[in-house]
């Protein structure tokens, strides 16, 4: 009966295609999965799982770094409403047109993908600089939004997984370090850099359809739409017109408070740096900065600032709740013990040069099943690590093939919460980012299974 443990992510999938329905997915899922727990506590009562998939969502806001990503995923609509209600985007997307930064849709394009190398601190400050900053001039040159969810998710996760000087980083040293190796941990993960072929083919084909504008499949397909976070003010003709400074500002405070914050929580060291922490201090900081300069323009008043305030939360909710669905999914999950039973799919008599293959496929199903990269990498560094040790394989080559693995999956995945901030961070729908993403990633993915394989005959 192990096999039930696949359950409820096969469910989510099934509502998805079906429905195309994800608040429906992901709750179903969670039902789902509380029963089977409830099952294997010999009871078969629905309704204690039913009772059971409420405590679970509850229980996320138990975790301070979960309740900062919510908290600073609402903020983010307050602060993207500030932007546009002020004339600020209007007034960036102007003064980066007249200085001939963007005279072309190819520009604009290779805009997005280099805010999103450039801030690698962190994988969701990456994204929402990136889309907040682009999504006027996407419009501007009839750049379809899903474009923009595509360039900016497929740059954050791997460019954060390729330099980490960051939280990711930090992070895998430390599930390393709990084990004996010949070489340090830090070797090890710098080592794994040039192995992490899905995270370096995604980079080149992201920027590849960035410069020649060639893009295929749904994406190639997909409509332009500009979708405005807020109705129209009836105050508009206090607006001040194009001023780029109210949304230049707000977007500076935010990045560099974000490496401010980074250096601060970890006691000088931005290795250490909580992420969660400092995307919401530096997130909650540039809207206090928002606010404050139109406050002092004399063209708002308090009580408008704050309709405006709560008009842009409120549009930005049901991505939101897919965030907290997904948080809850990914512990119910990993209390199921879906993930662990998925990774015994690498069995104990593989050839050697399938080990990589093999792990990196896992590392996808678990990170799509789940939604989530970095339980990802907690499931299958405890497994690869003493699979390095006992058969004697590169360390840096496995590992690359985890995390590479854990960034694949969630790139796929439509209960990914990485997923949810991309579409909030570019006014995407969230199932049409899904659809036009997963092409590119599924092709990516084959071609990153076949080097692993051709690279475990030559060094194995």
């Amino acid at each position: 009966m192990e096999w039930f443990k696949i359950l409820p992510p096969l469910i989510a999938v099934a509502i998805v295609i079906w429905k195309k329905e994800v608040i429906l997915a992901l709750a179903m899922s969670i039902f789902i999965s509380e029963w089977l727990l409830v099952i294997n506590k010999e009871s078969l009562n629905p309704l204690i799982g039913g009772l059971n998939s409420l405590e679970r969502i509850t229980a996320v806001f138990s975790d301070p770094g979960n309740t900062r990503i919510l908290i600073f995923s609402v903020m983010v609509g307050a602060l993207l409403a500030y932007m546009r209600i002020s004339g600020g985007v209007t007034g960036l997307v102007k003064a980066i047109i007249s200085k001939g930064l963007a005279k072309t849709p190819r520009q604009v394009s290779l805009m997005a993908s280099f805010t999103g190398v450039v801030v690698f601190i962190e994988s969701n400050l990456s994204v929402l600089t990136a889309g907040i900053l682009s999504r006027g001039l996407f419009d501007k040159f009839g750049l379809s939004r899903a474009k923009l969810a595509y360039i900016i998710d497929s740059t954050s996760a791997p460019i954060c997984i390729l330099i980490l000087l960051n939280a990711w980083g930090a992070y895998v040293l430390a599930l390393l370090s709990t084990y004996d190796l010949e070489l340090s941990p830090a070797e090890i993960l710098w080592g794994s850099v040039v192995y992490n072929f899905y995270a370096i083919l995604t980079l080149l084909v992201v920027f590849y359809s960035s410069y020649t504008g060639k893009y295929y499949g749904p994406l190639a397909r997909s409509k332009v739409h500009v979708k405005e976070e807020l109705p129209e003010d009836p105050d508009s003709e206090n607006e001040p017109q194009g001023k780029a400074i109210y949304m230049l500002l707000p977007i500076s405070i935010m990045v560099f408070g974000m490496i401010g914050f980074m250096f601060w929580t970890g006691d000088g060291t931005l290795a250490e740096g909580s992420g969660s922490k400092s995307v919401f201090y530096a997130t909650t900081l540039a809207c206090l900065v928002a606010y404050l300069m139109m406050l002092s323009s004399g063209r708002f008043k308090h009580a408008q600032l704050v309709k405006i305030g709560f008009e842009g939360m409120s549009n930005i909710l049901p991505l939101v709740a897919i965030v907290l669905l997904s948080l809850a999914l990914g512990a119910s999950l990993k209390e199921l013990g879906t993930g662990v039973y998925i990774s015994q799919i690498v069995g104990d008599f593989l050839p050697l040069y399938l080990v990589a293959p093999m792990i990196f496929v896992v590392g996808g199903i678990i990170s799509f099943s789940t939604g989530t990269s970095w339980g990802t990498f907690a499931i299958l560094i405890p497994i690869g690590v003493p699979i390095i040790q006992v058969m004697g394989l590169p360390p840096s080559f496995i590992l690359a093939a985890i995390l590479g693995g854990g960034v694949f999956g969630d790139h796929c995945s439509p209960i990914s919460d990485t997923t949810a901030v991309s579409a909030i961070a570019s006014g995407c729908d969230l199932l049409e980012h899904v659809k036009t993403q997963l092409p590119y990633a599924l092709a990516t993915g084959a071609v990153t299974f076949l080097l692993y394989l051709i690279v475990g005959l030559i060094i194995l």
